[in-house]
């Protein structure tokens, strides 16, 4: 695929992040600008000169802004195929100019749903349709068509528009883009219907390349982090203070421990290794509950991961790094690593607490087995069905175990 000239550009965004110094950049290099609605008022409001949509069509927009490039002059400019005779006559007769840049991306369903108190009404109103099938049309049309949904694609696009035009390589590699981008958009939106139903039917789930990882569970297996879009996993927001980068076994029994941990209310510490625990124990205080969660199985624990649902002070800090090798410590906050800083390649890490809300995924062959997680409740109602009542201790006990077995 050739490099292909711009000199018509469709510019239609709700982020407007690097906007105006991107389309400036278009401008100088000689394109023409078309686009409407807020992104229309800001480029002109920064002086660029701009041709609006209602303008080039002959029909202003509609329905309270729901219907403004939903338009054959617009979808004809950006889906022809100029290498085909009969194309290229279909537009002459209609009068109609070929766009070659489309940048658009989508009003923000993700960011709305995710509001507190948002009602049912202004979660549709923000279910974009103009912007998602201006897009597909690029990515489709991309032989002869870019199409841009990120401001972190701007100065490579600027910088290949003033070299002359857009390399078929990139066109491809954005065309893949904006497909990634409406399908996870559909996704978001099918996951919102689904929290709004029940039983729950169909699950669609976008999964975004967060991170590249040294391994697999094994040396021979590659390995990578993916987030779900959208998503507000634990792990998204933490913030890792020192230490090695974290592997994939690091990830599932740091989730497992994190997620265990937060089964208590009391000071509590977690060591698991394999996904399993090796140590577990709640105490008065977190520098205590450590050591006890450590002796349940030294040698098990050598290697682990140690999970805290109290902030790391000076006192558990110095526990740990006189117990023995740890791959990751964890916690809500750290108050002091200090006696931790020594061990370079230890993980210490603080982060929010884990959704008890999010599903529980598993792989099979071929599909996936999805449930609800263990809301793990205490029955203080329990019978008792043996002759000997147990004492206050062996029924503390037994809701401790209760808890970790669940």
């Amino acid at each position: 695929m050739t490099r292909q000239p711009v000199r018509t550009a469709l510019l239609s965004v709700s982020d407007k992040t690097g906007l105006v110094p991107f389309a400036k950049r278009l401008v100088d290099a000689g394109v023409r600008i078309i686009s409407s609605g807020g992104t229309a008022k800001a480029l002109r409001e920064a002086g660029l000169p701009v041709m609006g949509v209602g303008d080039l069509t002959g029909a202003p927009e509609m329905l309270g802004g729901r219907v403004k490039t939903l338009h054959p002059i617009v979808h004809g400019g950006i889906l022809a195929d100029l290498g085909d005779d009969q194309h290229r006559a279909d537009l002459a007769a209609r009068g109609i100019d070929p766009i070659g840049l489309v940048v658009v991306n989508l009003y923000p369903f993700v960011e709305t749903v995710s509001r507190d108190g948002v009602t049912h009404a202004e979660a549709v109103e923000n279910i974009d349709i103009g912007g998602p099938t201006m897009v597909r049309a690029a990515a489709k049309n991309h032989a002869w068509v870019g199409v841009v949904t990120s401001p972190d694609r701007y100065d490579e696009v600027a910088e290949a528009v003033e070299a002359g035009g857009l390399p078929g390589e990139l066109r491809y590699e954005l065309a893949r883009e904006a497909f990634f981008h409406t399908a996870s958009y559909d996704a978001a939106i099918v996951g919102w219907f689904e929290r709004e139903s029940s039983p729950v039917a169909n699950r669609s789930i976008a999964l975004q390349r967060a991170a590249e990882l040294r391994y697999g569970e094994n040396p021979h297996q590659p390995a990578a982090l993916y987030g779900e879009v959208g998503g507000t996993g634990w792990w998204t927001e933490a913030e890792q203070l020192q230490g090695k980068q974290m592997s994939f076994n690091n990830y599932l029994d740091t989730d497992a421990a994190w997620r265990m941990v937060h089964e208590f209310d009391e000071p509590a510490v977690a060591i698991i290794k394999h996904a399993n625990p090796c140590g577990l124990a709640v105490a008065d205080g977190l520098a205590d509950a450590f050591t006890a969660a450590w002796d349940c199985d030294p040698l098990s624990a050598f290697g682990g991961i140690v999970a805290l649902n109290r902030p790391l002070d000076a006192a558990t800090a110095g526990r740990i790094a006189a117990a023995g090798f740890v791959e990751v410590v964890i916690a809500p906050s750290i108050e002091d690593a200090g006696p931790l800083s020594g061990k370079k390649n230890l993980r210490v890490i603080s982060a929010l607490a884990p959704n008890p809300a999010d599903p529980d995924l598993r792989r099979i062959d071929g599909g996936f087995v999805i449930q609800d997680r263990d809301s793990v409740t205490v029955d203080d109602g329990w019978t008792v069905v043996s002759d000997r009542q147990p004492t206050d201790a062996e029924m503390a006990d037994l809701r401790f175990a209760w808890v970790v077995c669940a």
